[in-house]
């Protein structure tokens, strides 16, 4: 579902004689900026549920010289094509200049780099079917034991109620059978306002499953750094980590250079 907020301009006539010549003369300028972005935004997830979209200009013949005096940005229920997903995101894009002329191609071009703050959630659920999504698996399993490649078996994430997190795993070494049940619990940290980390770990079981939970904790650790992450032409950057009612709510910016395409995730 698309709902689309625009300005209205406080005059009616100079709004008509600016826009009634473009190719959408029954939509204003804003509206039709909104529904670019959003489908611009929209079309760097595999799914989508509910977009809110509004650009701001005021007046809105502004627009032809491609200001715009913000852009908010509300999505929930945003699969990622990884696997990954996302419960709910809000981008507040800072004042912006964008080549008008391309959104009739259904581009959006940024003539300036912009920063929006953003707020971004992530379920229980959303960070179990993570962990256990071949995109995340790929890369756990690039950690090797004793010389033995690893084998991830019902993974699990779970938000604690005193805002700690606990992985549980069953994990094979090589060709063997039998698994080995790893269970950490963590303080989640931000660190460079860009690399989440499990910090102050406290490990559940015998010997040989706290030394493979240490090993896989260093690894995930090495792995959580948003710069790997990030779309071409956009660095994200997290001021605070909150875990509550079964969420993980980020609050931070993005900086954007360039409006993001989708591509592949860097490895």
């Amino acid at each position: 579902m698309l709902r689309l907020k625009c300005v209205e301009p406080s005059n009616g006539k100079m709004t008509t004689a600016v826009f009634g010549t473009l190719p959408f003369p029954s939509q204003s300028g804003d509206q039709i900026v909104s529904k670019a972005v959003s489908a611009a935004i929209a079309a760097l997830f595999k799914r989508t549920g509910k977009i809110q979209a509004a650009v701001r200009a005021e007046p809105v013949a502004k627009l032809l010289q491609g200001s715009v005096d913000g852009f908010d940005f509300i999505g929930n229920g945003m699969l990622m094509y990884n696997g990954l997903r996302i419960e709910d995101m809000e981008l507040y894009v800072q004042a912006v200049s964008i080549d008008f002329s391309a959104i009739f191609s259904g581009q959006v071009k940024l003539r300036q780099p912009t920063q929006a703050t953003m707020r971004v959630v992530l379920t229980e659920e959303d960070l179990t079917n993570s962990f256990n999504t071949p995109f995340v698996v790929e890369k756990l399993q690039r950690l090797q034991y004793e010389g033995q490649s690893l084998n991830f078996e019902k993974t699990q994430m779970i938000l604690n109620d005193d805002k700690s997190l606990t992985i549980k795993s069953q994990i094979r070494l090589g060709k063997t059978t039998q698994t080995i049940d790893v269970d950490m619990t963590a303080q989640l940290d931000v660190q460079e306002r860009r690399k989440l980390q499990f910090v102050d770990v406290k490990y559940d079981g015998d010997e040989k499953a706290n030394d493979l939970g240490k090993a896989l904790i260093d690894h995930v650790n090495a792995l959580l750094d948003l710069d790997k992450f990030a779309l071409d032409g956009t660095q994200l950057r997290v001021d605070r980590a909150r875990v509550r009612n079964k969420r993980i709510v980020f609050y931070g910016i993005a900086k954007i250079n360039q409006f993001p395409q989708r591509k592949m995730v860097k490895k």
